[in-house]
This record gives structure tokens, C-alpha cells and sequence, in this order.
């Protein structure tokens, strides 16, 4: 709950912030611009629950945008962290952790026979769509509208998260020459699959739970027609589960519907909440990276100590027997009394879920930016009131953790009855 109604300090340290970074924050979304009012600042954050630099106190489903699928601060994460801490933070060397952490990653995915780890979520597809040229010989991608795969310039075009949160689904400063190249679809549309000339087309990337304008479920058959049309093609599937891998299952969308992509993009929780991501797929593919092969990518961080050790003790705690179904009982004792609550249109994946405030069925980007964000604004205000932090903007999805408790759902839907009674 809320144990200060005041926010000056978070107050004071938001003035500061806009004097030093451009919007007050290192991160769009962060600013609040998508639901108003002033962001606050967290002091610290246990389980399921966030503090406030003000002694506020939250329930959290944004839970660092996905990562922290154990809860905050979980002992076995931490005292990974400072084990490795005390071997020192970078090497810029090989380090065992690298290939222990790999292990555990192909071990869930069958589809990933090499990777190669990065820092984050933007260079792992930046790095899987440059392969992708480089193997093929091709230079078109595709991607599919209101889908966001980090912030590269070849993929900001008609790209999710915080490109619909503001209303651009575009960025200036990306040349025309690599818009041109990059060519868009609409999500879970069956004749548009069939309109392409596949055979000059590099890669399709997707994320197979599509969950940067929020969370819309892929329509049955629509990926595997997608990898039979890149099959035949000649072109390579990427599956971007930045978000998806081993949130939704062990084995991420892919385990979860049975289909296996020629590269993956993977970040978030194989870090355990640090910085990391990683992309792999089939050998022959991943063998023209350098040092090997013509296609060039390195890093220097890349491979860190602290993000093998976090990432592993992460992965090892989620192989537990049981540990997924324990998770979508908590996600399904959660979702399935709010959709009775709060108005709107409902989405559930594993842990994973969505509420857009609109009364169309949303399919695909167009019928996603139905919703009204002036009212997802006021909904989100007055949970946050209540104790209870959801996205700051009706366009990214909710996270539920190994961490909240039977406790903290039923604080949540009380609150949230008596949110939706407000509005």
C-alpha cells in the first residue's frame, strides 16, 4: 500500500532528471507520457513489490519489463551476483560462466545449436537480421506491424512498444534507403503472407507472442504458415523471444507451440535482470560470424561475468519440475476474476497478460490503436493510487512472478474493482 501520499523527493529527483537526460529518463516509456503525470523513482524492490525513493509501496507487474520471473532481489540471483562480483566484473576474456549459461539455453531450445551472447535484446536482433543478409545473400527483411524488435534502424519502421506508445510507429534519423528495404505486414493476416516474392527476402522476424502493442495472440496456423512460406522461400525465420523465452515456457513460444525458428532472439530473463541477450539458431547459420565467417559482430561486455552468473542461477531455478504450472495457476488466479472486473478486451498468455479498453476484438496493430488510452491512463492512475503499478502505457503487457502471492492478487482485485467502479 501507499504509506506516503506525498512524492516530494521523487518530485525533487524528476526537475533534476530533465535537466540532465532528454525527457527526464533513460528510456521512453519511463516518462509516463502514455498515461500522464510524473514518473516516480524506486529506492528499492523485494518479490513481488517496488518502494519508492518516498516509502510508497507497490505491487508489481511490470517486474522490470519481463525479467524478473523469480520476484526481485531472489537470494540464489544475489549471491550469484556477489560470488562472481568478488572474481571481478569484467574480464574481456572467455569465462566459464559463458559456457555454462549457454548449456542451459540450448538445452531449452533444440532449435539453438550455437549462440552468441550480447548485451541486450536490440543488439540480438540487429545481430540475427545482419547474419540473416549475410547468409542468404539477400538484403529484404520482413516484420510485421506494431511488432518492435529493439531499436535498430532497420527495425523501427511500423514498430511497437514505445513507438505506438507515442503515436510514432516511425523514427527520424533512419535513412529512406533502409525503410526501403525493410517491408511490413499486417499481424495474423493469411493473404498478406501469400502476397510476397519470398525468394527476396532475406528474413521474417516475428515475435510468436506478439507483445509490444500489447498482447495479441497469433491466430491458429498463422506461424507455421509463416515458417513454411520462409522454408520454401529460402529465407530464414527469426523468432524473437526477448520477451517470450522461458517466460511462457522453458522452451518459450517455441516449446509452447511446437515449431522451431532457423535463428531466436532471447534477453531479459536469461540475464536474471541484468544486462544481456543473446541470438543462436542452426550451425551452418551461425558459422559465418566472425571469427569464422564474413559476417562481423562483437562486443566487448559481451559474455559479462555478473550476467552469466545472474542468468544462470535464474535458468537453474526455473528448470525446477513443476515451476511453469505453478506460474500459470498464478497468472490464471489473477486474470481470470479481472476480466469479470475491468471492462475491455482480455489477453492471457502463460504469465503474460493485457487488458485494451476497447470493445473490438484487437488482432493486429490497426485494431489495437482502437483503444482508449485516455481511459487506460485514468485505470492505470488509480491502481497506482491503490498500491498496485501496471504499465505505464496501454500498449505493453503485465508480468506476473514466482513472486506474488494469493496475497498481493487479492489486494490487486480489490483494488481494481474499486479502480474500475471510479472510472
Amino acid at each position: 500500500m501507499i504509506v506516503n501520499s506525498k512524492n516530494e523527493y521523487s518530485e525533487k529527483l524528476w526537475q533534476e532528471a530533465l535537466g540532465y537526460f532528454p525527457g527526464g529518463v533513460n528510456s521512453p516509456v519511463r516518462a509516463f507520457r502514455g498515461v500522464g503525470g510524473d514518473p516516480f523513482f524506486t529506492k528499492r524492490a523485494k518479490g513481488s513489490r517496488l518502494w519508492d525513493v518516498d516509502g510508497n509501496e507497490y505491487i508489481d507487474y511490470v517486474c522490470s519489463w519481463g525479467p524478473m520471473i523469480l520476484g526481485h532481489a531472489h537470494p540464489k540471483v544475489i549471491h550469484a551476483v556477489q560470488d562472481a562480483a568478488r572474481d571481478g566484473t569484467s574480464f574481456g576474456t572467455p569465462n566459464p560462466r559463458e559456457v555454462r549459461l549457454a548449456q542451459l539455453v540450448c538445452e531449452a531450445f533444440p532449435s539453438i545449436q550455437k549462440l552468441r551472447f550480447v548485451n541486450s535484446g536490440t543488439e540480438a536482433t540487429m545481430s540475427a537480421i545482419r547474419l540473416a543478409r549475410g547468409f542468404t545473400k539477400r538484403d529484404k527483411i520482413l516484420k510485421f506491424e506494431g511488432c518492435y524488435h529493439g531499436h535498430a534502424d532497420a527495425l523501427l519502421v511500423k514498430a511497437g512498444s514505445g513507438g505506438v506508445t507515442f503515436d510514432v510507429p516511425d523514427s527520424a534519423g533512419v535513412p529512406v534507403d533502409f525503410a526501403r528495404n525493410t517491408l511490413t505486414l499486417p499481424l495474423n493476416n493469411f493473404a498478406a503472407l501469400d502476397s510476397v516474392n519470398w525468394r527476396d527476402i532475406a528474413c521474417a522476424i516475428i515475435e510468436p507472442i506478439p507483445a509490444n502493442m500489447g498482447l495479441i495472440p497469433l491466430k491458429p496456423g498463422f506461424l507455421e504458415k509463416l515458417r513454411k512460406l520462409t522454408q520454401d522461400g529460402g529465407a530464414l525465420l527469426i523468432l524473437d523471444e526477448v520477451i517470450s523465452g522461458f517466460r511462457v515456457a522453458r522452451g518459450g513460444a517455441q516449446e509452447l507451440y511446437g515449431i522451431q525458428a532457423d535463428l531466436t532472439t532471447l534477453g531479459k530473463i536469461i540475464g536474471g535482470g541484468l544486462p544481456v541477450g543473446a541470438f543462436g539458431g542452426r550451425a551452418d547459420v551461425m558459422d559465418i560470424l566472425a571469427p569464422n565467417g564474413p559476417v562481423y559482430q562483437a562486443g566487448t561486455l559481451s559474455g559479462n561475468p555478473l550476467a552469466m552468473a545472474a542468468g544462470i542461477a535464474t535458468l537453474e531455478e526455473l528448470s525446477q519440475s513443476g515451476i511453469y504450472q505453478k506460474l500459470d495457476q498464478r497468472a490464471a488466479s489473477l486474470c481470470d476474476e479481472w476480466k469479470k472486473i475491468v471492462k475491455g478486451q482480455h489477453a492471457r498468455i502463460g504469465s503474460l497478460f493485457c487488458t485494451f479498453f476497447t470493445d473490438r476484438e484487437v488482432v493486429d496493430y490497426a485494431t489495437a490503436k482502437t483503444s482508449d488510452t485516455k481511459r487506460y491512463a485514468r485505470f492505470f492512475h488509480s491502481m497506482l493510487d491503490r498500491g498496485v503499478y501496471l504499465a505505464p502505457s496501454q500498449f505493453e503487457v503485465g508480468f506476473v512472478s514466482l513472486a506474488h502471492t494469493e496475497q498481493d492478487i487479492e489486494q490487486t482485485l480489490r483494488a481494481a474493482t474499486e479502480a474500475a467502479k471510479a472510472l
